[in-house]
């Protein structure tokens, strides 16, 4: 059945999606590309950023610093630096999930003064409120700029992302409670970085993110890839994915975008259509400027609405579901800026 386009977005989001008042603080300075997770322990509810770069945007910008912000308090807390194998001890693209009262920390990449880049394989549990580190095993195949989805509260889902010197279309699979690795169905489209997704109950929904492109006789390039897939995790084997391509909402890729379960939809906010080097600076030379679309994935009907915000931002490693509200923190706005505020949506309606 063909998708339908273009609906108002009024009973799942605020119409307009409008840049909704807020008495979050601002982070204690300007991040961009952070590992970001809202957790809760013993009634109470934080927020986390992890990692990420600093509003020099150069190679040693990259850092590992870590805050979280207690709701309802006025100031976020730093804390210890995220532990690091390797050196520098900064990183980039790092991914994290949440789940209860603790923050699942994957990989990253760091940067060289000779702009070279290696991805990590470490992986790190954060406890609130103990503000703890624990190792985990490390990933079996370690990447950066990839998407990490829950299952169950329990199996984390790292899909496809960078290794070092090219895109993987590995499904790698946590088990949080085991500690234990596992090799899921491969990701069917072209392997990417950047790409963006969420998940509803047992259906995985990704879209878009940067392919490998070679070229004859001459050094590859990198190109958007405007591709989405639903995935449907097998009931009785977590490793089992069924995987089905659908429609794309607009047919122009996104890099970077901020996305979340919301409501039993797939919400994506933001990104840019050109995608970058860390710097902001596309790969075609050309500064890339954020997206304000905002796209909504409804898998039951199979059918995508399309919006507006009025704030427009890419740069982002997740975006956050808390009651009423959707926060993005940090990341980068128009002229590259790196911001230190959490831009916030309201939610309404079923």
């Amino acid at each position: 059945m063909m998708m339908r386009r273009c609906l108002p977005l009024m009973g799942l989001v605020l119409a307009g999606w409008a840049l909704a008042g807020s008495q979050l603080p601002d982070l204690p300075e300007p991040v961009t590309n952070n590992g970001v997770a809202h957790l809760e322990a013993d009634g109470e509810h934080f927020l986390a950023s992890f990692m990420g770069l600093a509003e020099a945007k150069d190679w040693q910008a990259a850092h590992n610093k870590a805050w979280v912000l207690k709701i309802g308090e006025k100031s976020w807390q730093p804390v210890e630096p995220v532990p690091a194998s390797m050196s520098p001890e900064g990183r980039l693209a790092t991914t994290v999930a949440g789940i209860g009262d603790t923050a699942y920390i994957f990989g990253g990449y760091t940067v060289e003064q000779d702009h070279s880049e290696t991805s990590s394989p470490d992986v790190y549990a954060f406890k609130v409120p103990e503000m703890e580190y624990q190792k985990l095993p490390d990933m079996p195949v370690p990447v950066d700029d990839s998407v990490a989805l829950v299952h169950q509260n329990r199996y984390i889902y790292l899909v496809s992302g960078w290794h070092n010197h090219g895109n993987v279309n590995l499904v790698q699979v946590f088990d949080t409670q085991t500690r234990q690795w596992q090799q899921a169905s491969p990701f069917p489209g072209k392997p990417v970085f950047g790409h963006a997704g969420a998940i509803i109950e047992n259906q995985m929904i990704l879209c878009d993110g940067v392919a490998v492109v070679p070229q004859l006789m001459t050094k590859r390039t990198f190109a958007a890839e405007p591709a989405c897939f639903k995935g449907i995790i097998n009931a009785a084997d977590p490793t089992r994915i069924d995987w089905q391509k659908i429609e794309h909402p607009t047919g122009e890729a996104r890099y970077r975008m901020a996305a979340a379960s919301v409501k039993g939809k797939a919400v994506f906010i933001g990104g840019s259509s050109n995608p970058y080097n860390y710097n902001g600076i596309g790969y075609n030379g050309e500064p890339s400027e954020p997206s304000s679309d905002v796209w909504v994935y409804h898998p039951k009907e199979n059918r995508w609405q399309l919006g507006q915000s009025s704030q427009a931002t890419m740069d982002h490693r997740g975006l956050l579901v808390m009651g009423h509200k959707l926060l993005v923190i940090g990341g980068m706005t128009r002229q590259q800026q790196v911001l230190d505020k959490i831009t916030t949506y309201p939610v309404i309606g079923d």
